[in-house]
């Protein structure tokens, strides 16, 4: 199903995202409500542990997808709600950040999320 290559496609480049300003990249603005141009080692720690979550939300959209096979099915649905949740809040937070560069790069990437991920739970 494409829309669940769509999400896996978008946390694949948060992920990269997430793991550069783990390291230390200065694309702070664009994250974490973008107050500083390097994270601070709280924030650091923060990126790298999304990393993970993202790779279960795709082992959650792939099963749900029926791309995969490893969660049952009752799981697979209840989790995918869960992710669209998820992606719906991050569309919302996002939209409120007060950085100008985190609202209109992060924000209609959310909204990409979410809507793929809502075809996905509704499937």
């Amino acid at each position: 199903m494409l829309a669940a290559w769509i999400v896996v496609a978008v946390l694949a480049v948060l992920a990269v995202f997430q793991i550069a300003l783990a390291l230390g990249a200065p694309w702070g603005a664009f994250a974490w409500g973008g107050q500083t141009k390097v994270l601070p080692t709280s924030l650091r720690i923060g990126s790298a542990c999304a990393v993970p979550l993202y790779a279960v939300i795709a082992v959650v959209v792939l099963d749900r997808a029926r791309e995969i096979d490893v969660l049952s099915n009752g799981v697979a649905t209840a989790s995918a709600w869960v992710v669209f949740g998820f992606a719906a809040l991050s569309v919302l937070v996002n939209a409120a950040s007060r950085s100008k560069p985190e609202r209109y790069t992060m924000t209609p990437l959310c909204v990409v999320f979410a809507v793929a991920s809502f075809v996905v739970a509704t499937s």
